[in-house]
């Protein structure tokens, strides 16, 4: 397996060198001294250390002692607006002076400045210690986070940006029959003097992914935008994209197979482990943001139902709506009488009752309320739900190792 790399590295703009030198029988890459280097293949250039370039590690994120802590967001697209309005959602507001303007506040948050970045940027200064924590697409992370330990994810379902990095090949000629990345595999066309070429921006997990599957006889191409094009231009066979609804991989005649999916893709909150266990003040954000967004994400995907129902007791009425497993609610219903006042005299014919249900159950919970008596249904949207604690918060302090 081979990753094409450009032949012209550029010398990174600034005071540092680009101190790369490269043997003339293979393709390592030695550092001379601890500098800066910067490839094309990463735009952004990176500080570390003569040892961790010499061993081929992560570089060594550095934690800067500064009061604020900085939150990375998306700066541009989807993503970006995506990001900003589950924010506003959790009551988070970010307030930018004017649309070009990199760096804005959260009033809600005093000591939290935000920064707008490319992901790409958000997770390489989560890294370096520049970002204390981020919002990126899962593809991002693993990419350019490249399973770094000191990447933690601390929300890894945000509910938006969902996608799939994904193998797509033609829907004609030698691969109109194949169905299945073992069958790719397995086409007697790939050999070491003609392997099989996959256009991709993804040169760590792509070639990961290839390895994993055993698949041997693969060269990479590094190419962003447009990649369905590369098959039918005959720059590559393959391509390795992500994949929302499919829409343009069809119109571009290619089609995913079995097997084919490399990730999953999710919005993430991520945060800098070090940032973490070396700075209280990190920690405390990351818990006031995560309880925020557990409250509203778990809310979002609610309704609370109130019913009336006549019977003789909160009792009697609470054995009905409990024979529907549908109408358990969280922990069961809640049940208060309803006052009327009959002949001048307080009576007690109806009892109210209010249950959460999801959001996709709606129609049939209406149905199981009716059916054991109830009447007069009211819905309406949750805003939050705040349990006594969160769970995911106890998970997180335990990979963290706190």
């Amino acid at each position: 397996m081979s990753l094409l790399l450009p032949t012209n590295l550029l010398q990174c703009r600034s005071s540092s060198l680009l101190l790369l030198s490269q043997s003339p029988s293979t393709t390592a890459f030695s550092a001379i001294a601890p500098r800066r280097i910067c490839l094309r293949l990463v735009t952004s250039c990176v500080a570390y250390d003569q040892s961790s370039a010499v061993n081929g590690s992560a570089p060594k994120a550095v934690v800067v002692e500064r009061d604020q802590i900085r939150l990375g967001l998306v700066s541009k697209g989807r993503m970006a607006t995506n990001s900003l309005n589950l924010l506003k959602d959790c009551q988070l507001f970010v307030k930018q002076v004017n649309p070009r303007q990199y760096v804005a506040q959260i009033p809600q948050l005093p000591n939290t400045k935000v920064c707008f970045q490319r992901p790409k940027d958000i997770v390489t200064k989560l890294l370096s210690g520049d970002l204390d924590l981020g919002i990126v697409g899962l593809d991002k992370l693993r990419e350019y986070g490249q399973e770094n330990e000191d990447l933690i994810i601390v929300h890894e379902a945000l509910n938006f940006g969902g996608y799939h990095l994904s193998i797509a090949i033609p829907n004609y000629g030698i691969f109109e029959n194949i169905k299945s990345l073992k069958e790719l595999a397995q086409m007697p066309q790939w050999s070491e003097e003609r392997p099989l070429r996959v256009a991709t921006g993804f040169t760590y997990l792509g070639p990961k992914f290839m390895e994993e599957n055993g698949i041997k006889h693969v060269t990479f191409s590094t190419a962003s935008g447009a990649l369905e094009a590369a098959p039918a231009m005959g720059i590559a066979d393959v391509v390795l994209d992500l994949v929302s609804s499919g829409t343009t991989l069809k119109e571009n005649n290619l089609k995913e197979i079995e097997g084919g999916v490399v990730l999953q893709c999710k919005a993430v909150l991520v945060a800098s482990r070090r940032a973490l266990t070396k700075r209280k003040e990190a920690l405390n954000t990351v818990q006031e943001i995560l309880e925020r967004l557990e409250a509203h994400l778990k809310a979002d995907s609610q309704f609370t139902v109130i019913a009336n129902f006549r019977g003789s007791s909160a009792e009697e009425v609470a054995d009905r709506v409990l024979s529907q497993p549908s109408l358990s609610g969280w922990q069961g219903p809640t049940i208060s009488p309803v006052y009327c006042r009959r002949g001048g005299k307080i009576s007690i014919d109806y009892y109210a009752i209010v249950i959460c249900v999801p959001k996709k159950t709606l129609y049939d919970s209406v149905k199981h309320l009716r059916a054991v008596g109830g009447s007069g249904v009211l819905v309406s949207p949750l805003t939050y739900i705040f349990d006594e604690d969160t769970p995911r918060w106890g998970q997180f302090l335990r990979n963290l190792g706190i």
